[in-house]
């Protein structure tokens, strides 16, 4: 895959938590040298993106609830609201993932729900991160399940932060599930041009990406 069509897949990220007002201005200008498809941020830099992004194709995309998915639903809906509000066209959310582990499939759901009712009130997209290093596989496919009957646009593998990140065997059984009905979002441990098109390959259509330098850059002569 080339360059310019494989920079359409990623989402060029920067997460951390000593970001600086540079950092992100820097990741902003990477994402418009390489015409990724979005800047992926913590929420507080949702502005300052939006304004570096303007006149671009390249979305703002925000994390919410991030990146242990136990803040209340409520406070996931405002930081999604808010978000929007500050420019963000998408937003990543984490489940609830110990209700998910104890079976809790209504309240997984209903806080998927706020949330996905919240985005696409502004005609927004909503990815939902199901952390898959937590779960086994039939709660991976529940996890799906449940997001796209929660109305989910995405379902995507990992924030990046926990033990594990995007594994192909677990993109395969995402797409699997959800079919050609949502996206699928591989993030987390993706470092080189090899790596991004083994997830490509087992079926995602976005990746979450700090490498997007070196995994661009290994793209040329393919």
């Amino acid at each position: 895959m080339n360059k310019s069509t494989l920079s359409k897949y990623i989402d060029h990220t920067y997460l951390k938590a000593d970001a600086t007002k540079d950092d992100i201005i820097r990741i902003c200008n990477e994402a418009k040298q390489y015409n990724t498809a979005s800047v992926c941020v913590n929420a507080y830099w949702a502005a300052l993106v939006s304004g570096q992004l303007a006149g671009t194709d390249i979305k703002t995309c925000c994390v919410v609830g991030f990146p242990l998915g136990a803040t209340s639903t409520a406070s996931k809906a405002f930081e999604a609201r808010q978000a929007i509000k500050d420019g963000a066209e998408e937003i990543d959310m984490v489940i609830n993932i110990g209700e998910l582990l104890a079976g809790e499939d209504g309240n997984v759901e209903a806080d998927i729900k706020a949330v996905a009712d919240t985005v696409h009130a502004s005609d927004k997209l909503l990815k939902v991160i199901i952390e898959t290093s937590f779960l086994d596989h039939d709660q991976k496919v529940r996890a799906c399940e449940l997001s796209e009957k929660a109305g989910a646009d995405f379902v995507k593998t990992s924030t990046g932060f926990s033990s594990a990140g995007a594994k192909a065997d677990d993109v395969a059984l995402m797409r699997q599930t959800v079919g050609d009905r949502l996206g699928v979002k591989a993030s987390g441990g993706i470092h080189s041009y090899d790596e991004a098109m083994e997830m490509i390959d087992a079926g995602a259509d976005r990746l979450g990406v700090s490498a997007t330098i070196e995994i661009l850059e290994g793209a040329e002569g393919n």
